[in-house]
């Protein structure tokens, strides 16, 4: 940076706060936004109430105290042969020796009054004459993000510099591509600068957006070349001795989305390449099933499988229903988390504790005898939570690798999992439905399997938005749904009150309370700072039906599942995002009973309404996840660290679907 007249080591060093550190970086300092300085008013067109854009010279500047100092006012007085203007900053007399008399302000702020004319802490900047006066007004203006020490017009001028001195030596990325560009490059970086028209600097946003998907596509696509050209796939189809028994012992028959998401998986796992796919299911849509079915495939192929999920109270639920299911088939299911490590059948524990009681289905102490006849040529399916990723975890002829609810695990996660064997299959699954403009970009290197369709037998769920006051007549409500025999889920966003003031409930403040309201039913609470074994314990008494009411957090988000729970309360609904409180739904309305999720919203705002007004109008859960996205954002939506969401200076993930299928078409040209 340095090599740019007027950037000496301090500034450099200011600059480095902005991310800016080389002549790159600084040409792709993006605007916040453009001021129009094209038609400035006179200060005699000003007009009360209106904001406006005027300039002037500065011909009178002070500050007058009262109140033996306690309180001040400077003011400057702007004229342009038109009239003056009063310019007043209260209270910040700091300001005075920002200003002198004889410099030329623009100034933009509301007008208001006329005896004198007057703004209140307009924003200002000096405009000095000279060769560079026409950067600064009579056009579109760049407005950046600043940091302490750099003004606007000293960073817009540097900028209008450094693009002249490195426009002549620009060079498009992709040459080969350039026929299909819109725009140059270094017509792009001047847009998006100093635009000629409003829409200049949108299109020049668009073009260099679209460098950056193209780039992340290529390497996507790139990394899929790379695993096709070295990897034999190993033949994991099966040849369904264990799935006939195990889909005739299910006791329902498929739906016709889960069939056809069999077929492309059993193709994949007998393909020449390793399977790299992910399934996407709406709430209730049979992923777990679907998931159970692949992971037979490879056992019966002779390979063992590693299952993956975020909790450990998920990866007990799908240890104890998977171990339901295979045992009885010779399929030894094993238990890898933080606190405990199960062993299939042998029933030997590295840690006490039983959490099979979670599921439909007997017990884990029921499953504690010896091996069936088949038991000894079947692999083990291994689940676990992130303990699978410990060094430890080294299962011998790995084949298939399911991971459930990808975004919950870093995408490096996802590899280092992989590792444990030679180029197993992958199979992604997750319940939270991605927008599109997301999946092309998290999982472009994935095959992509969707189920929308929700087994048969599930009653209706319906979902009502209500405020803090109608509480009396929802716990009514779920006191008769308790009555007819049904239990109920009332989530809260915090496990303690950080601000009491906030007004954001929290579950251990909360507990007590419920006990009371809801006597004599038995009321159980569960949060992520539990033991596993008190975890276990509540759920135990929950799927038993000895707890009838579960207070928690969204510890319960996925995976639970107790089909004779059919009401669910939210309480702050509106601390939680639209696609997590779609998943919080979905552990209702899993058994033929109607079902009701009652939101109870305490904020007022116009979003608040909006966003909760959006899941009582629809249960498509992939229409609610392109809502989700546009009210907040990717980063915020899925977590960024964890994610792996790239970073983008002019990327859109919330509106830029058509450049992503635009970007995904030019890397396959590259490619």
């Amino acid at each position: 940076m340095t090599a740019l007249r007027g950037v000496g080591p301090e500034r450099a060093a200011l600059l480095a706060r902005l991310g800016v550190r080389t002549v790159a970086d600084l040409v792709a300092h993006r605007p916040r936004r453009h001021e129009d300085r094209r038609h400035l008013r006179s200060i005699g067109q000003l007009v009360i109430g209106e904001s406006a854009m005027t300039s002037g010279r500065v011909v009178a500047a002070g500050v007058k105290r009262w109140r033996h100092g306690t309180r001040s006012v400077f003011e400057l007085v702007l004229e342009d042969g038109t009239g003056r203007l009063h310019c007043r900053w209260w209270n910040l007399p700091q300001m005075e020796g920002q200003f002198a008399v004889g410099e030329e302000l623009v100034v933009y702020g509301k007008v208001r009054s006329h005896k004198p004319t007057a703004i209140d802490h307009p924003e200002t900047e000096v405009v000095d004459g000279g060769e560079d006066r026409s950067i600064h007004v009579g056009r579109l203006v760049p407005v950046y993000p600043l940091t302490e020490g750099v003004s606007q017009r000293w960073l817009r001028g540097l900028i209008w510099r450094a693009l002249a001195a490195v426009e002549p030596e620009l060079t498009e990325p992709w040459p080969n591509l350039t026929g299909r560009l819109p725009l140059s490059h270094a017509q792009a970086l001047r847009w998006l600068h100093f635009p000629e028209q409003e829409s200049d600097a949108e299109a020049a946003r668009q073009r260099l957006a679209l460098e950056e998907f193209v780039a992340l596509q290529e390497i996507l696509q790139r990394r899929r070349q790379a695993l096709e050209t070295k990897a034999r796939a190993l033949p994991c189809g099966g040849d369904n001795r264990l799935m006939r028994p195990f889909l005739a012992r299910l006791g329902f028959k498929l739906t016709d989305a889960q069939t056809a998401v069999l077929r492309q998986i059993r193709a994949d796992l007998s393909g020449p390449h390793p399977m790299r796919r992910l399934l996407q299911g709406d709430v209730g849509s049979g992923k777990t099933v679907v998931a159970a079915c692949a992971a037979l495939m490879a056992v019966e192929s002779g390979f063992a499988v590693a299952f993956m999920v975020p909790t450990e109270v998920l990866a007990g639920q799908q240890w104890a229903r998977l171990r339901a299911w295979f045992e009885p088939l010779g399929v030894s299911v094993e238990l890898h988390t933080g606190s405990r490590q199960i062993r299939g059948n042998t029933g030997e524990h590295a840690a006490e504790g039983t959490v099979g009681c979670f599921a439909a289905g007997p017990p884990a102490a029921a499953h504690t005898g010896g091996l069936t006849s088949g038991s000894e040529r079947n692999p083990t399916l291994y689940v676990g939570t992130h303990a699978l990723l410990e060094p430890g975890f080294a299962p011998a002829r790995l084949g298939l690798v399911i991971i459930d609810e990808q975004h919950k695990f870093g995408v490096s996660q996802r590899e280092e999992l992989v590792r444990k064997g030679r180029y197993p299959h992958v199979l992604v699954v997750t319940a939270t439905p991605i927008p599109r403009t997301l999946g092309l970009t998290l999982y472009g290197d994935l095959d992509v399997s969707v189920m929308d369709a929700v087994p048969a037998g599930r009653g209706r769920l319906r979902t009502f938005v209500r405020t803090a006051d109608r509480l009396p007549q929802v716990w009514e409500y779920v006191r008769a749904q308790l009555r007819l025999g049904r239990q109920a889920f009332v989530v809260y966003p915090r496990v303690e009150e950080a601000e009491p003031a906030s007004g954001v409930k929290a579950v251990l403040a909360e507990f007590e309370r419920l006990r009371s309201v809801l006597t004599p039913y038995a009321v159980g609470l569960l949060h992520g700072r539990m033991s596993a074994e008190e975890k276990d314990r509540v759920m135990a008494e929950f799927a038993g039906q000895r707890v009838a009411v579960l207070v928690t957090t969204s510890v319960v988000e996925v995976g639970v599942d107790v089909p004779n729970a059919s009401v669910m309360v939210i309480e702050s609904a509106e601390s939680f995002g639209l696609a997590q409180l779609h998943q919080l739904r979905g552990r209702v309305a899993r058994s033929p009973h109607p079902a009701s999720c009652i939101l109870i919203a305490t904020a007022k705002t116009a979003d608040a309404k909006r966003r909760l007004a959006v899941l009582e109008g629809t249960a498509d859960g992939f229409q609610i996840a392109e809502a989700d996205l546009q009210l907040r954002g990717p980063g915020e939506l899925l977590g960024q660290a964890q994610s792996g969401i790239p970073t983008f200076r002019f990327g859109d993930l919330a509106r830029d679907l058509a450049l992503i299928q635009q970007a995904r078409e030019l890397a396959r040209l590259l490619v």
